[in-house]
């Protein structure tokens, strides 16, 4: 797989073009009652690879890392969307985590780490950002690419402020490994597990060549 040669748009924002402003997710009914028409991100397991070294350059572009001259391989992927309560409300200052492996496979962390499965330095493997006042958050990463028995994925952790933390995964619609894969069938909920299946769609408005997800999260 090649290098990206994409031009670098910006070390410390994201656009979050995709979607100017979210449709409003409150059903009205009759007697100026409302019901919400979110559903509850599903919790999942941190897995074996959370990151063990926070140092250094963990911002939300994962493509660059800072003292590498080359971009990370793989696919350029923006991934962004909204950190809400199960209201529709927007939770603002909320703390977005996310960690996944490289397009060879191989998670920055010392246990993935062999002298036969190279990392790829280029590629920063985590991110954090805030998320803005109206919830809103984003990164630029690289489409995940299935990893050992696991469908291509892409961990989450939202902390809220003042409230516990929600570790969930993001998943690829119409990825053929999504049916076998163990962590994502137990999410019960056909609900629940569809939020977490997102679309990749082009975005060369945002960056040529790339694609973008729209992935909000839901606080129940």
């Amino acid at each position: 797989m090649k290098r990206s040669t994409t031009p670098f748009i910006g070390r410390r924002t994201v656009a979050l073009g995709l979607s100017a402003s979210a449709a409003s997710l409150i059903i009205p009914l009759p007697g100026g009652i409302a019901q919400s028409a979110l559903v509850a991100t599903p919790r999942q397991s941190t897995g074996p690879f959370y990151p063990v070294d926070w140092t250094g350059d963990i911002d939300a572009d994962l493509v660059r890392v800072r003292g590498e001259a080359a971009s990370a391989m793989g696919e350029i992927l923006h991934v962004q969307g909204r950190v809400l309560d199960v209201a529709g409300a927007p939770i603002g200052g909320a703390s977005v985590e996310i960690w996944q492996c490289d397009a060879q496979g191989v998670y920055r962390h010392p246990r993935d780490e062999t002298t036969d499965r190279q990392r790829d330095a280029a590629f920063q493997g985590h991110g954090r950002t805030t998320a803005d006042v109206q919830g809103r958050y984003g990164f630029r990463t690289i489409c995940p690419v299935p990893y050992g028995s696991r469908t291509p994925h892409i961990h989450f952790q939202v902390v809220p402020p003042g409230a516990p933390a929600l570790i969930t995964q993001m998943y690829v619609f119409g990825e053929a490994r999504n049916e076998r894969d163990g962590l994502l069938n137990r999410i019960r909920d056909p609900r629940q597990r569809r939020s977490v299946i997102v679309r990749l769609e082009p975005a060369d408005r945002l960056e040529p060549g790339a694609l973008a997800a729209e992935f909000d999260i839901v606080i129940g």
